[in-house]
């Protein structure tokens, strides 16, 4: 048994081969096992796929012997908590207490969720962590950064 990270396409490379697995699990780590013509793939002990062997017997000791590959980093998940939700304009930036914060340009007018964790200001979309920037408004303006329902803004082409 082996261990293989599922790539962005929900494919896994093992003895030469490409071998699918599910793109709902792209960045996940799954076992890989290979008995009597059959290739087990387990995401946390549970069989996600199962395949024909393809690849060829020879390959099949060096790829089991093969160590796991660095772990890139996955993205953190948000902080649960009090947060308020901005749209991004057209610059990369979003506006919370007053003060301007960079998300980046590829999150241009989309919403984003701002919210204060300890002395940071944690920005995120779909629950994962995009910027963390330190506290850099007057903290007496919170109060009413987060007073606005829902922090959406009053009109729908706004930004």
């Amino acid at each position: 048994m082996t261990t293989r990270r599922v790539g962005k396409t929900g494919k896994i490379s093992f003895a030469g081969e490409l071998y699918p697995v599910g793109v709902w699990l792209a960045g996940e780590t799954v076992d890989v096992s290979v008995a009597d013509g059959l290739v087990s793939i387990h995401h946390r002990q549970v069989l996600v796929a199962t395949h024909a062997q393809r690849h060829r017997p020879s390959n099949e000791s060096k790829a089991l012997r093969r160590k796991a590959t660095a772990k890139q980093p996955r993205p953190r998940q948000a902080t649960v908590g009090q947060s308020v939700t901005r749209k991004v304009d057209s610059s990369g930036n979003v506006c919370f207490a007053a003060t301007t914060y960079r998300v980046g340009n590829a999150h241009k007018r989309r919403q984003v969720q701002v919210a204060i964790v300890g002395n940071t200001v944690e920005i995120s979309a779909g629950g994962e962590i995009l910027r963390v920037h330190p506290i850099r408004h007057d903290r007496s303006r919170e109060h009413g950064a987060f007073a606005n329902a829902g922090g959406r803004p009053s009109r729908t082409n706004a930004a």
